[in-house]
């Protein structure tokens, strides 16, 4: 039999009761790698007399083209997204106030969260941020509140800044946790060629590694690593074939 093509792999929690299996995201590459140490025994010969073979490491990696924040939570992570995002507005323009007082708020200030800085719309030079009472090329912010010094009545500015967008989306938060805390899942990979199935189910895995990296006309495609190990029966994997071959 042939086989073509990324297939599709589904995770599923199993340190938590009732877990919803999730896609880990329009694949585009998945590695399962089987790795055995070898011990050999030597005599006064240069080749081994015997050889056996000890312990095996299960390896996977998934290269993926569609972002999912419930894979990321949910298969690397360990938590479970609320509604709503952070949101974040770049370069929001705003002209601060020919007339006192120099305030202006920005779009979204009823939901503001975090300044990301000012930059002078003409030059695209940053202001600098103070506490209270800003000086010429100078700024400070208050609950969505830009204010300025008299001196720069008048000027066109670039805003970018964070807020709470609910009821769209997603989110979760990262904490420090203990040493030791490792979510675990269920892998079911499958793909089909000619009428063909090849399946793998990997019954326990834990992903060691997430990266997302962004790259210059390209798409963004996180990248999941994970080792595998036996459940609680001794169980480490069941492979399927579509095809006695």
């Amino acid at each position: 039999m042939y086989s073509f093509g990324t297939g599709i792999l589904l995770g599923t929690r199993t340190d938590i009761p009732n877990a919803t299996p999730v896609n880990f995201g329009l694949v585009q590459e998945v590695t399962i790698e089987e790795t055995a140490t070898i011990k050999e025994l030597h005599g006064q010969y240069q080749r081994a007399i015997v050889e056996a073979r000890g312990t095996i490491k299960t390896t996977g990696k998934a290269k993926v083209a569609r972002i999912s924040g419930l894979a990321f939570a949910h298969l690397f992570y360990g938590v479970t997204p609320t509604s709503g995002q952070v949101a974040t507005a770049f370069a929001e323009a705003g002209n601060i106030p020919a007339a006192p007082p120099y305030t202006f708020s920005v779009t979204n200030s009823g939901e503001f969260a975090d300044d990301n800085g000012v930059v002078y719309m003409a030059s695209g030079l940053p202001l600098v941020k103070v506490a209270s009472s800003p000086d010429v090329g100078q700024y400070s912010v208050a609950a969505g509140a830009y204010s300025f010094n008299l001196a720069d009545a008048g000027k066109a500015v670039l805003v970018s800044y964070t807020y709470l967008l609910g009821g769209v989306g997603h989110k979760f938060s990262v904490t420090n946790q203990l040493l030791g805390t490792t979510p675990t899942f269920q892998a079911q990979f499958y793909t089909t060629f000619q009428g063909q199935a090849v399946s793998l189910k990997l019954n326990n895995c834990t992903s060691n590694k997430l990266s997302f990296k962004t790259k210059l006309e390209d798409f963004v495609m996180p990248e999941f690593d994970f080792s595998c190990f036996a459940d609680a029966a001794g169980n480490v994997m069941t492979w399927s074939f579509g095809e006695v071959s």
